[in-house]
């Protein structure tokens, strides 16, 4: 087949991607796993707490165990609102880092912050859909 010589020299047409919708989703990824390790050293610090005894350390056992929790959550949920096709997995992304930030302890907590920027980007990337049609 032979193309008219007004479409052998044109850029082949690409898919437009969505930047911020992926970023926010990198981010989110970005930040679950950096609150992984922030959840590990919690778990550690609790530890290291109940082996001498202290007041409060299974407390702080407790909140490493909820970091790890939605730690984990993050990454999947920023792994997913990369390539989503709805908001629903960005607003996910924000609710579990907010819940990680309350229930994982003081270093998750910084870690979630970043995790609901992404989670925010994600959203707001999120191209508008047709309603589906029944």
């Amino acid at each position: 087949m032979v193309l008219p010589q007004s479409k052998r020299n044109q850029p082949p047409i690409r898919r437009e991607e969505n930047s911020i919708q992926k970023s926010g989703g990198i981010i989110g990824l970005v930040a679950g796993i950096f609150a992984v390790l922030a959840a590990v050293f919690t778990l550690f610090i609790g530890g290291v707490a109940a082996g001498f005894e202290a007041e409060g350390a299974s407390t702080v056992v407790g909140l490493g165990w909820g970091g790890i929790l939605f730690s984990f959550l993050t990454i999947v949920l920023g792994a997913v609102s990369m390539g989503a096709r709805s908001k629903v997995p960005g607003a996910l992304l924000m609710v579990c880092s907010i819940a990680g930030a309350v229930l994982g302890g003081t270093f998750v907590a910084v870690f979630m912050v970043l995790a609901f920027i992404g989670g925010l980007l994600a959203t707001i990337g999120t191209k508008k859909s047709a309603p589906a049609v029944a």
